[in-house]
């Protein structure tokens, strides 16, 4: 995947380990739970169903938490980046710029960054705005 080109047709990953296996894992056991204490009402199938919910909530909490640390990476290194190429009259803007606007512009080029910044404070764009404007894409193969 990394060889092929990143757009915004194709610039989204799954993590074939976590989206085929556990989530369906933790799918198919919840419902199969589920159906096994409604056939047969018991204190410790009842249980069952709070341990799957349990399960089911721990897997997503760990993967948003993931998500979230990775957000706030590429705000930072974003935030670096934008120091670097920005006119220095734009470093005060920079802090405007929400996570989502610094997590849609990480894909944009640095020819193209500077005035897509700007575009986007004054227009306040959104991440898909951002990203739908964006004309040379800067690919990250690293997400998850």
């Amino acid at each position: 995947m990394e060889n092929k080109a990143q757009n915004l047709a194709n610039h989204t990953r799954f993590d074939p380990p976590f989206h085929f296996f556990i989530v369906p894992v933790v799918l198919i056991t919840s419902i199969a739970i589920a159906v096994r204490a409604f056939r047969d009402p018991n204190w410790w199938n009842l249980w069952m169903i709070v341990v799957a919910v349990a399960a089911a909530t721990a897997v997503l909490k760990i993967r948003l938490n993931a998500l979230r640390v990775q957000d706030r990476l590429i705000r930072l290194e974003e935030r670096l980046r934008m120091a670097a190429l920005l006119p220095a009259a734009m470093h005060s803007r920079i802090p405007e710029l929400t996570d989502a606007q610094c997590i849609g512009l990480r894909f944009a080029s640095d020819e193209e960054l500077p005035g897509l910044v700007k575009r986007t404070l004054d227009e306040k764009l959104s991440r898909k705005d951002i990203k739908k404007a964006i004309t040379k894409w800067r690919p990250d193969y690293s997400r998850v």
